[in-house]
């Protein structure tokens, strides 16, 4: 391991560069590549979502499409599993939409009960999961476009996520000021662990590409890796002093990417703990997201104009680039 371990450090000395690109007039929440990662949609407090497409030969992205139509911010989003065409989004506007990015239009709106701040799609791609600021949790039949089954909790739900056997849901969520994890079976529901996961609030989670895994970062600036089968900690990633807020793992599960209002991106080998590479940044990181087949990382950070301080920058960014100097 050590030896891979070596040979990842040495390959992102050589492929360190960024390039930046605006892809909206305020601050981005959330970003996501979509199956075949050809294309990468970000959400915004400005109420849109952008879709850049990606071109892999020149390393760039390319603004292709602003999607209009939400009436608040656009909190999360995400693309379906594996048709590489359809996204979802989440907004404080109490619906939900569907977006085709082949014909650039809304093909449903799904109205819900609150302001939506969490998204997912499961792994068999039949239901959207959104959480709203009221801790409902509503499951949206794709087919149908309508809402099947909603739950109600008397905690803080922070993010939401399939396993990739889709037969188990997770909640990282807040009780009495502790993080917990809570998996469901799903589709019935009904709670079958409850992981103490950290001191402090746990605020996000990840499942690995391949299902082995999942990551929780938290309040306590604690990043875990757990064994998604056996349900234990594997180990802990102490390097960030700020609650996590953004969690990625690489198409290969090697590299688990986490951002928070730390002051760099930490990059980690899953395996053994170890920092590969380390992403410097000025402002809070909001959002990141590994490329689904390269080693190329999308974040954005709470990053403001550089010729006007109280705007913000909306931009989204792309690391990786090799070093052509």
């Amino acid at each position: 391991m050590g030896s891979y371990l070596e040979e990842l450090r040495s390959y992102f000395q050589t492929h360190n560069k960024q390039k930046e690109y605006v892809g909206h007039n305020s601050k981005v929440h959330t970003i996501g590549w979509n199956a075949d990662g050809r294309r990468l949609a970000s959400g915004s407090y400005d109420k849109c979502v952008t879709i850049f497409v990606f071109d892999g030969h020149r390393e760039t992205l390319r603004k292709d499409y602003t999607y209009k139509g939400h009436g608040d911010s656009v909190d999360q989003l995400c693309w379906h599993p594996t048709h590489a065409e359809q996204l979802t989004s989440a907004s404080g506007d109490k619906t939900v939409r569907i977006w085709d990015s082949r014909t650039h239009k809304c093909s449903a709106t799904i109205n819900t009960k609150g302001e939506n701040i969490n998204i997912t799609w499961s792994p068999d791609g039949h239901t959207i999961a959104v959480g709203n600021k009221e801790d409902l949790v509503s499951f949206i039949d794709v087919r149908s476009q309508k809402i099947r089954q909603e739950h109600q909790f008397k905690f803080e739900v922070n993010e939401l996520s399939w396993n990739n056997s889709n037969d188990l849901f997770f909640l990282t969520n807040a009780q009495s000021g502790q993080g917990y994890i809570n998996i469901y079976n799903y589709p019935e529901m009904e709670l079958v662990h409850s992981i103490h996961a950290h001191p402090g609030n746990c605020i996000c989670i990840k499942f690995e590409p391949h299902g082995r895994y999942f990551a929780t970062g938290s309040a306590d600036a604690l990043v875990s890796i757990w064994d998604a089968h056996e349900l234990y900690c594997k180990r802990t990633l102490p390097r960030l002093e700020w609650p996590v807020r953004t969690l990625s793992f690489s198409y290969d599960g090697q590299l688990l990417a986490s951002g928070s209002e730390d002051q760099s991106i930490d990059i980690a080998h899953v395996e053994t703990g170890e920092r590969v590479a380390s992403i410097s940044v000025t402002y809070p990181t909001f959002t990141l997201a590994w490329h689904p087949r390269h080693f190329f990382l999308a974040y954005a950070c709470d990053d403001k104009d550089d010729r006007d301080r109280d705007r913000d920058a909306g931009t989204v960014k792309l690391w990786g680039l090799a070093d052509r100097s």
